[in-house]
């Protein structure tokens, strides 16, 4: 009797030490064991409480993760998510809806990437979050089109959260032939959630996309995006400084088409032109570059059905039409000064498509058939520009037109090239 208790005990203690993530090695040595995939590490399904991603753990993301209201997903510095394609023609995501929240705590030197392991754009259906900020749609609400979540409503200042330091890789997962979904889609999302130091990378889609809201949005990337780098619609009001769109470099085809419709595509709603809120947002230090489409995808920044902008600061090259503007209510918004083009250069010209005369390029510091040149792809500036950071906080002062100077290379160490 005593003998099988000895052994009891000898026995439990070797299973608490196996739990501890040890293992014996050949020389007598004890070694950490890696990290098995645990419920822990497996995102699926509905999050109703706080859920923390821990600092450099890998995750796998299975289906769609619904971080519900209440619900609280923290993701710290380092942290890999992968979706896994394990739901056969389902696509992996992750949603956050109305009331949830996201914190994304990435950094420089270890920014968040959340990707798939399938290498390839399209391969999984990238981030969305739903707030209540105002949108232009019918009852001011909308849902979303994935996951049929809702979105919209009456507070401005709503938050969802932030962003920090993440790169999304290879999204774009298709629903059909006609839907596919963006890397980064914000859905009526308010002035009181953070976007920051964002990228997204070979998606199938867009790369960024608002539908409505107030948010505003600060040193964003979108490389090799095979839809459009920058895309809104639905009564977007917000702010962005500091973003780069490259579409991919590879020469185009024999027909002149390459891979890559719009740097911006902006809508204020296709159905309704004049709907309230008018998409709206100022817009300060882009650099945008094209593939030289010279077939179907002809144009660079397109301002359309009935949307507004105020741009500044900015450079565009390779597409023939480096900014065109359609729809009557588009071009009378720059004849009565609610939209402006201002300190931009361009390779090429300017196209009005309804017939306006807008006479862009002769607005202050605008210049066309300019000879723009960049160091490693996408880094340079040109000096002149407008200080918005003079009339408005959200801005940092920025008297140069381009996103990146060689001073202040803010890409380093976390943008995939």
């Amino acid at each position: 009797m005593k003998k099988y208790v000895v052994r009891k005990n000898l026995f439990v203690m070797f299973a608490l030490w196996a739990s501890a993530g040890l293992a014996v090695n050949c020389d007598g040595d004890s070694e950490p064991d890696t990290d098995p995939v645990t419920d822990d590490l497996i995102l699926k399904g509905d999050l109703t409480g706080e859920k923390t991603l821990l600092a450099g753990k890998t995750y796998s993301l299975v289906g769609g993760y619904q971080v519900k209201s209440g619900g609280s997903l923290i993701i710290e510095e380092g942290v890999t998510v992968i979706a896994t394609r394990t739901i056969d023609g389902q696509p992996d995501y992750i949603i956050i809806e109305q009331g949830g929240k996201i914190s994304v705590r990435g950094t420089k030197e270890n920014p968040v990437v959340m990707t798939s392991n399938k290498e390839e754009a399209g391969a999984w259906g990238g981030l969305h979050i739903c707030g209540r900020a105002p949108v232009n749609l019918s009852g001011g609400k909308g849902l979303s089109e994935i996951g049929d979540a809702p979105f919209g409503g009456s507070d401005p200042n709503d938050s969802s959260g932030s962003l920090r330091y993440v790169r999304l890789e290879y999204t774009g997962f298709a629903f059909s032939e006609t839907k596919e979904s963006n890397g980064v889609t914000l859905y009526g999302v308010g002035a009181g959630t953070t976007v920051e130091y964002v990228q997204v990378y070979k998606g199938a889609d867009d790369g960024f996309e608002w539908f409505g809201g107030t948010v505003n949005a600060k040193y964003l990337v979108s490389f090799n995006s095979e839809d459009d780098s920058f895309d809104w619609t639905d009564g977007w009001i917000g702010k962005g400084q500091f973003w780069i769109a490259r579409q991919d470099q590879a020469a185009p085809g024999t027909d002149g088409t390459a891979n890559g419709d719009c740097l911006i595509e902006a809508d204020n709603r296709e159905d309704n032109f004049t709907n309230t809120p008018v998409s709206n947002p100022t817009l300060s230090n882009l650099t945008l570059i094209g593939n030289n489409d010279t077939n179907r995808q002809q144009r660079g920044i397109r301002l359309r059905a009935g949307t507004r902008v105020k741009l500044y600061n900015t450079l565009v090259v390779g597409k023939p039409s480096s900014v065109t503007t359609a729809t009557l209510e588009t071009e009378q918004s720059f004849l009565d000064g609610t939209s402006v083009i201002e300190h931009l250069w361009a390779d090429n010209g300017f196209t009005c498509e309804e017939g306006a005369e807008l006479a862009l390029e002769t607005k202050t510091g605008n210049g066309i058939n300019q000879k723009i040149e960049f160091r490693n792809g996408y880094i340079g500036t040109i000096e002149g520009g407008a200080d918005l950071s003079a009339t408005d906080a959200f801005f940092t002062r920025a008297t140069w037109k381009g996103a990146v100077s060689e001073s202040d290379d803010w890409t380093a160490g976390w943008v995939k090239k």
